[in-house]
């Protein structure tokens, strides 16, 4: 079983303030902050409708056993480190060497490099993964769904209705997890 992740390094937010001003066309600086606002509220809702990590960041996971491995809960995933507590109850990592990290698209596991076995844990103990999480470069359909979803924000900021559109189901259902 895997537990809820914790971040270590927190992402960068991927659109910038300059890419929604261009898509809003706002020229002056009066709004910055409430675009700003605006991108943080859009990665976080994209990134719970895809249940993907947008921006590059660094987390840190525990599970139960090396078994949980067949599939992370997180996706894209670029690199892992894992510690374990071995059976004399001293914390241990695993080398790179004895795994491979498959992270094809957006389903991610580790397994055993060939000819290896994952080792023996501690009785109770947790395993822990720090990993490093999201895209290196954000697929354009999620940017530019990122940037249609701030543009009704901000151009209709008065609605209660939080904005959506087919448009940005379309640009993101190939994404979704």
């Amino acid at each position: 079983m895997w537990y809820p992740p914790k971040v270590v390094i927190p992402p960068t937010e991927p659109i910038t303030t300059a890419d929604v001003k261009r898509q809003c066309n706002v020229m002056h600086d009066d709004d910055d902050a409430l675009i700003e606002a605006y991108i943080s509220a859009a990665r976080d809702y994209v990134e719970k409708y895809t249940g993907t990590a947008l921006a590059e960041q660094t987390v840190e996971m525990k599970c139960d056993s090396f078994a949980d491995f067949c599939r992370l809960p997180i996706a894209p995933v670029s690199d892992v480190d894992i510690v374990y507590i071995d059976t004399a109850g001293a914390s241990q990592t695993v080398q790179d060497s004895d795994f491979e990290l498959r992270a094809d698209g957006l389903e991610v596991s580790v397994v055993p490099a060939y000819g290896k076995q994952w080792p023996v844990q501690r009785s109770g103990s947790r395993i822990t993964v720090t990993a490093i999480i999201g895209y290196e470069t954000l697929p354009p359909s999620i940017g530019h769904a990122m940037l249609l979803w701030i543009a009704e924000a901000y151009l209709n900021r008065e609605n209660a209705d939080a904005p959506q559109s087919t448009a940005f189901d379309a640009l993101l259902t190939n994404y979704r997890r």
